[in-house]
């Protein structure tokens, strides 16, 4: 079974190389540091599986999801294991959306464990797959959590119009942000206030509570120049 590794991290590569050079059944031909490399070696060697870190040169973000679902598309039949150090449903979530079969998520803790690893490989290789069970908690998590938001039953562009609010804007300003008119813009947001379930209420400000609610649950956002802002 052939198999690329993808990982800028020298130590990391080795440590991956060696625990699955060690399988008789297993061959590395191919080792990379970004995402460049990684596609390289793919159409040089042919593997049957690749293993590869989540984060990448060149810009460090989502390569290894990135190449999964390109290769998913270019080459259907190499199976990939995503290798990272974030038990991140960001993350998982995209490597799974055109369905899980010949994918794996692993945390890089597991790398170490007997078997593990040169196991998950061996079932993506035939079309199967493995999501570490410390992602499925957070994806289980972040699912329930997402169903108990008030936010779900916004459409995009409403959330787009609140997230403008939250930043203390008018609804000029809203508007002129998003290419919307003013007009369209009240139209928005009196629609995210019924689905809020933000009646008119005396003494009660609407918008200040639609934009409590945003920020609960975006914790990072707010006013630019605010605490909440800089995070």
């Amino acid at each position: 079974m052939r198999i690329v590794i993808a990982e800028d991290s020298f130590l990391v590569r080795e440590g991956v190389r060696q625990v699955l050079d060690r399988q008789p059944d297993l061959e590395v031909v191919g080792v990379c540091g970004d995402l460049p490399g990684l596609l390289a070696a793919v159409d040089a060697a042919g593997p049957d599986v690749v293993v590869t870190d989540v984060r990448m040169p060149p810009t460090s973000t989502d390569e290894g999801i990135r190449a999964a679902v390109r290769l998913r598309r270019s080459h259907p039949g190499i199976g990939v294991v995503v290798l990272s150090q974030y038990a991140e449903p960001a993350y998982a979530t995209p490597l799974l959306a055109e369905g899980s079969a010949g994918r794996a998520y692993l945390l890089k803790e597991r790398v170490g464990e007997p078997g593990q690893l040169a196991g998950v490989v061996r079932s993506v290789a035939v079309g199967g797959s493995y999501i570490d069970p410390v992602v499925v908690e957070a994806l289980v998590a972040d699912a329930v959590q997402e169903r108990r938001s008030p936010l779900a039953g916004l459409s995009r562009r409403e959330g787009e119009v609140l997230a403008q609010i939250a930043q203390g804007k008018s609804n000029a300003a809203v508007g002129a942000a998003l290419y919307l008119s003013e007009r369209a813009v009240e139209k928005h947001i009196n629609a995210l206030f019924a689905k809020l379930g933000l009646t008119s209420e005396p003494d009660v400000n609407r918008r200040v509570k639609a934009v409590l609610l945003y920020l609960a649950a975006h914790p990072g956002a707010g006013t630019p120049g605010t605490g909440a802002a800089q995070g």
